[in-house]
């Protein structure tokens, strides 16, 4: 298996901008689609189609934010968790969020432990993790840790956005805490990350999508 770390991720989305003229927003656009055709598949096999999407403030939240827009046009019962206040999101998500709202009033903002606990994951057949991605710094704590122990102790089928949030991408640690994904759909490329220390009992499935950069 091929892998990159996040240095080399992080040189492709430049490249990709820079030398391409690709912006983030498309970028995202093409990755939320590719992970929407996926879960698409996933739900054709299960009787509770109902589907939760946890999100943190990144672009990886903006995938997510992309994926909830895309399964509620394909008539999917969408509900989205907001775990970073909306002042924090990156650009790319902080728009993809602005249309989101537009269509669907089913959008919460997880602030505090007792917000969690009022969230029923067991009414949800699949689960989006797009809390974090490459871009973690330091040791997962507060709101996000007590999110990903809710999602690891449901019995949920989870989808990763990219990477197991909580996992570190280069080396396969964990950093405080990580979701335990049943897939992973990994952007450009698998990580690094995924073959070392815990990396692999955390992935799950690994599935690669392209989201329109030449080879």
């Amino acid at each position: 298996m091929r892998t990159i770390t996040i240095h080399r991720a992080k040189q492709i989305d430049l490249k990709a901008i820079q030398e391409l003229g690709l912006s983030t927003l498309i970028m995202m656009e093409n990755a939320g689609i590719r992970i929407t055709d996926f879960v698409l598949l996933l739900l054709r096999r299960k009787t509770n189609k109902k589907v939760a999407v946890f999100c943190g403030k990144g672009n990886n939240a903006g995938d997510g934010l992309v994926v909830s827009r895309q399964l509620l046009c394909e008539g999917i019962d969408v509900h989205t968790y907001l775990l970073a206040p909306r002042r924090s999101l990156s650009f790319a998500a902080a728009k993809n969020l602005a249309v989101l709202s537009k269509l669907t009033k089913k959008i919460w903002r997880i602030k505090t432990e007792r917000d969690l606990q009022k969230v029923n994951l067991a009414r949800y057949g699949l689960l989006i993790d797009a809390i974090f991605g490459i871009g973690l710094r330091g040791e997962v704590g507060g709101i996000f840790k007590l999110a990903i122990q809710r999602i690891n102790s449901s019995r949920i089928t989870v989808v990763s956005v990219d990477v197991p949030s909580g996992l570190n991408a280069d080396n396969g640690r964990i950093q405080g805490e990580a979701v335990k994904a049943k897939y992973t759909l990994s952007l450009i490329a698998p990580k690094r990350g995924f073959l070392f220390r815990q990396g692999q009992k955390f992935v799950g499935r690994v599935i690669v999508r392209h989201i329109g950069f030449p080879p």
